[in-house]
């Protein structure tokens, strides 16, 4: 049959990319990137790339296919009918919000959901049921970006444009790490740089990451210190005359009151704060304010912070005193996590909003939207935010959550309060394209919903871009849309609460959803009355605001000078800097700081399924700085105890030259499913729940922590290739995980996957656990090989066919599973093992001749490992540039998706001092 291609966009980062995805009779047989898209003009990133894989068998495993419920929890779930759920809910919903008032429920919804879906929940919730207890885990991410930009500029709109990156003369990137995640826009970033080699290029991150490697200059400032670095910046550009007073005159207000609170923190000051030299803040604020045009990215660095808003406004703050914005090349563009918080933020989908950036406080707002829905009435109360949800819900407070498209058993902070308000609520719900995360164990009843490729609607990236987004799959089983689940519940409900009242849910599309939604904006600041579906068909994507009669969208806000304020001035914002509240001091010395992997998408439950996703960075990892662990008698490879003030978990050790001494970092996406054990949950057992005042934004970006060994006696690495039920594995696997300490599991291989496990433990578990993993894994048959060392505790299982390995258990010692590496890699080799079988029952360290060392990849696309490159490297002379242009068109690493280019470089770079390269 004839493969046919779609318009669509990607569904990870806000990035917005466009994709042509490629099917066949239904069934999705590629991705790539559209070249008309505006947000990317062709490229992709891996996780992008991979789209299509995440799409196959193997890779759906885990998908909900119909709804399921349970009546007891002492019971698991059954499978149910669509009709008989939606009533028991609605009739459960109806008796609480009777008995206890509407805002006994509420609704935690997600950024990976499409406008559509999006805009009928909010009137579920708002309109029908009268609370606004609905909240996002855009509140973990976004949060601080939106109260940034309304205490400041007066309301929720990113001022700029991705093409503002190739008219700008500077760069000032905070709290981001671009190349890792948006990696698309890095390529723009580095596009800009050859375009025009003066492009200063200011990094301010307390790790040097791929991001920082490229800049002009790092700042790599200690965590949570950015609002003094923001104050030194003025006071220094205050001190040089180079504020733009004409701008500040005629444009904002609130000047006088932060010029005389910065005056307090020189650059000597701040240095002393933030632990960099004055003189690299003084370059800084030169840089940022001299420059003919300066543009500022940030990220959750600012954001995730109990001083988030102020974080924002500060650097927004050197925007309005250099008059650096709404000119080409100039103003804060704030990169949005998700691929549709600013849909969610567009439609008021969160507890502090009403629709179309209305205010829940403003009288008359309310009243515009409850005379448009024909509501009966619109709260004034402010709802329950993302971390108050949770907390109201452990207390009883709340008795019935409903989660949509999110994970928060794996992506909230502190994660045994959530688990503990997930066990205390009456009922939960949870509404999910996947059965198998972290939060469906808590579900009472799972409502199984569409996933990307079988959605159609529409997103809005981080320049204001709305795209759409196209079916091309049929729904999974008995999957529905997420905006149909919402409307076919309110529709039942409403015949409870408002028997005589007319439907507030008659929509029968996500277009006519998106219609209402549209009206609604009308007059607002993000008036899109004049885009349609047919538009944007026939157009493609289109940037708001875009009112009736205009002819295209604004490339860029506040041209004019004139802001969403009742003054129409910009006002600077003043608060103090406050150092992060969960301080180190001599139980927790180490600042543990979170973010992203390039290759993963938060709690993995779509990335996380294919297996070369797992190839850049195999396994999870604490990074620590060399000098850290040699003072401490650590090693690279050592399993550690990670102990902040609300959990521990275990976790190997990684040596880092990125870090600075006192500081470990640890990727946000290793959830329960992949690092767990008997009391870890994952990353987020050790954050601290603290947020913003502001914004409610937790401070996920710094926590307090111990780093010690281990001290588990019991070891165990187990690996296995599958026969496309990796996933499957991966499932049984985690049911394991309460008979011991710790457990890491993750997919492993590229062309034949398979699984990776490994355990410690305080002793050996109980034989019954053993048992149980062994037949997990297929190695408890007859013709199992077997080898047990009862006075060592130490014990060998390998499973072969063909004369070829399929799954191994090495455990005991530390000296029991030495042999792992060189196993695994002959098992992913596929040799036969005829020259080795005399080495497959002994405990031996070192590789036999013939066996490569693993070694990860660095190049997703083409699977070009670490070891390749250096390899190749060795034998390359020139200048780094020559070199890398040699390198690449030898091995073809970083000339498909290029998310790998920025770690090719430093190789590079760090190879050129290498004799033998330069003897080359």
């Amino acid at each position: 049959m004839r493969a046919t291609e779609t318009r669509s966009t990607c569904c990870y980062c806000g990035t917005g990319c466009g994709v042509v995805i490629e099917s066949s009779a239904g069934v999705i047989t590629g991705v790539r990137g559209d070249a008309a898209h505006p947000a990317n003009f062709g490229k992709l990133c891996t996780k992008g790339a991979t789209l299509a894989l995440t799409m196959q068998p193997s890779a759906t495993t885990g998908r909900a296919r119909y709804p399921e419920a349970r009546a007891d929890r002492t019971q698991p779930r059954q499978r149910a009918t669509w009709q008989e759920t939606l009533d028991t809910l609605a009739t459960k919903f109806a008796d609480t919000i009777q008995q206890h008032g509407p805002d006994a429920v509420g609704f935690y919804v997600s950024g990976q959901l499409l406008t559509e879906d999006y805009y009928v929940f909010n009137k579920l919730a708002k309109g029908l049921i009268g609370t606004n207890n609905i909240d996002t885990n855009s509140r973990l991410c976004m949060s601080s970006t939106v109260t940034g930009y309304q205490q400041t500029l007066g309301t929720d709109a990113p001022p700029c444009s991705y093409e503002d990156i190739d008219h700008a003369t500077c760069l000032f990137i905070a709290g981001s790490n671009t190349a890792f995640a948006h990696p698309v826009l890095f390529r723009r970033i580095e596009a800009a740089k050859v375009a025009n080699p003066q492009l200063k290029i200011i990094v301010v991150d307390p790790r040097r990451t791929e991001t920082a490697a490229d800049a002009d200059l790092h700042l790599p400032i200690l965590p949570g210190t950015d609002v003094a670095l923001f104050h030194a910046m003025l006071h220094v550009m205050l001190w040089e005359e180079w504020v733009d007073r004409r701008y500040i005159d005629a444009h904002t207000e609130g000047f006088d009151a932060l010029r005389t609170l910065v005056r307090e923190t020189s650059p000597a000051i701040a240095a002393e704060i933030c632990g960099v030299p004055a003189a690299d803040i003084i370059t800084a604020a030169r840089w940022f304010a001299t420059s003919s045009a300066t543009l500022s990215l940030y990220c959750q660095g600012l954001n995730q912070s109990t001083s988030g808003t102020a974080k924002n406004a500060g650097l927004i703050n050197l925007h309005l005193a250099t008059g650096q914005i709404g000119r080409a090349g100039t103003g804060p563009f704030s990169l949005t996590g998700q691929p549709n918080a600013m849909g969610g933020r567009e439609v008021g989908g969160s507890a502090t909003t009403l629709a179309a950036h209305r205010d829940i406080a403003n009288a008359a707002h309310r009243e515009e939207l409850r005379a448009f829905w024909g509501a009966e009435r619109i709260s004034g109360t402010q709802g329950k935010t993302a971390i108050e949800m949770f907390d109201a819900a452990r207390r009883g407070e709340i008795k019935i959550l409903w989660i949509v498209c999110t994970n928060p058993a794996q992506s909230m902070p502190d994660l045994q309060q959530v688990q503990a308000a997930l066990r205390t609520a009456e009922l939960v719900i949870v509404q999910d394209a996947y059965r198998n995360t972290e939060t469906s164990v808590f579900a009472d009843v799972l409502l199984a919903a569409t996933s990307w490729g079988e959605k159609d609607g529409t997103v809005t990236n981080s320049e204001r871009r709305i795209s759409r987004v196209r079916a091309v799959s049929p729904a999974l089983g008995e999957a529905r849309h997420d905006w149909r689940i919402a409307r076919d519940f309110a529709r039942l409900l409403e015949k409870k609460l408002r028997p005589d009242a007319p439907s507030m849910f008659n929509f029968l599309s996500a277009e006519e959803v998106w219609n209402e939604h549209r009206a609604l904006t009308r007059g607002r600041d993000l008036d899109i009355t004049g885009l349609s579906y047919a538009l944007l068909d026939t157009r493609g994507p289109q940037q708001w605001p875009f009112p009736a009669g205009a002819t295209a969208g604004q490339v860029r806000l506040y041209t004019d000078g004139k802001f969403h304020t009742e003054s129409g001035r910009a006002k600077f914002f003043a608060a103090k800097y406050q150092p992060v509240v969960d301080k180190v001091d001599a139980h927790y010395p180490f600042r543990l700081s979170t973010g992203r992997l390039r290759d993963q998408w938060h709690g993995m439950s779509r990335s996380g399924t294919v297996a070369r996703s797992f190839g850049h960075v195999p396994e999870p990892r604490l990074a620590m700085n060399v000098h850290d662990l040699a003072r401490r008698g650590l090693t690279a490879g050592e399993l550690l105890r990670v102990k902040s003030r609300r959990g521990e978990i275990y976790v190997q050790a990684e040596a880092s030259e990125g870090m600075r001494s006192g500081q470990v970092y640890l990727p946000m996406h290793w959830g329960k499913r992949f690092l767990g054990g008997a009391n870890s949950a994952g990353v987020n057992t050790l954050t601290t729940p603290d947020f913003d005042s502001f914004s409610m934004q937790p401070e996920l970006k710094h926590s307090a922590v111990n780093v010690v060994s281990a001290g588990l006696a019991w070891n165990m690495v187990a690996f296995a290739t599958c026969a496309g039920n990796e996933n499957e594995l991966i499932d049984q696997l985690t049911t394991l995980q309460p008979g011991v300490a710790y457990m890491s599991c993750v997919l492993i291989g590229r062309d034949q996957p398979g699984v990776l496990v490994r355990v410690a433990h305080h002793g050996a578990p109980a034989l019954a656990w053993i048992a149980a993993f062994d037949a997990v894994m297929a190695l408890d048959g007859s013709d199992v090989l077997r080898y047990d060392d009862a006075r060592r505790g130490s014990a060998r299982r390998m499973l072969l066919a063909e004369d070829r390995l399929l799954a191994v258990r090495l455990s005991g010692d530390h000296a029991a599973t030495q042999s792992g590496e060189w196993l695994r890699a002959w098992l992913l080799s596929g040799q036969p093992v005829a020259d080795i079988r005399r080495l497959l029952l002994s405990p031996v360290a070192e590789a036999p001749l013939g066996v490569a060392p693993l070694s990860r990849s660095v190049c997703q696309c083409l699977d070009v490992s670490e070891a390749r490159i250096r390899e190749c490297l060795s034998n390359i002379a020139g200048s780094t540039q020559a070199r890398l242009g040699a390198l690449q068109a030898k091995l073809k690493c970083g000339t498909e998706c290029s998310s790998c280019l920025p770690e090719l470089k430093s190789l590079v770079i760090e190879s050129t001092s290498q004799p033998e390269a330069v003897a080359a």
